[in-house]
């Protein structure tokens, strides 16, 4: 099994092997889990990330807030990773990555653990996504309301 390299350097002191990008989502999630915000306060902070995501991206995310709001009002909105997600008794069910947050070729709409996906021994949990048709909606508003059923 392969260890990772210890760098020694005074301006990098992080292990070998994490991206940039990486670690600046390692430093968003320790920020958030030290937050102290309320449920109104994490839905604004879910929109103003929104509102930070270049334009097609917050579109995109924008629609899946909207869309998770009227078909899924039990999963609650909070920042996880710096990105928007949706909650259920304090799980993350579901997540939407922006393709500049890893400086991917696609965004991400994933689930999580909580997520009742389970389809036999073998099932998707994280779809690309590069435009929101009515068709993609239709299909991600079915996966979110099958994962909080």
């Amino acid at each position: 099994m392969a260890t990772a390299k210890k760098t020694t350097t005074a301006k990098d002191k992080s292990y070998d092997g994490f991206t940039e990008e990486e670690r600046g989502a390692m430093k968003e999630r320790a920020r958030e889990l030290k937050s102290s915000r309320g449920k109104a306060d994490d839905e604004t902070a879910v929109l103003e990330k929104i509102a930070e995501l270049p334009d097609d991206e917050a579109a995109m995310a924008q629609r899946i807030h909207e869309l998770i709001k009227e078909h899924a009002p039990e999963l609650k909105p909070k920042l996880w990773y710096g990105m928007p997600a949706y909650y259920k008794d304090g799980k993350n069910v579901c997540f939407f990555q922006g393709a500049g947050k890893f400086k991917s070729r696609y965004s991400t709409f994933g689930f999580n653990d909580p997520a009742n996906l389970d389809d036999g021994d073998f099932w998707p949990t994280a779809f690309a996504l590069t435009k929101l048709t009515p068709a993609v909606e239709k299909k991600l508003t079915a996966l979110v309301k099958k994962a909080v059923s």
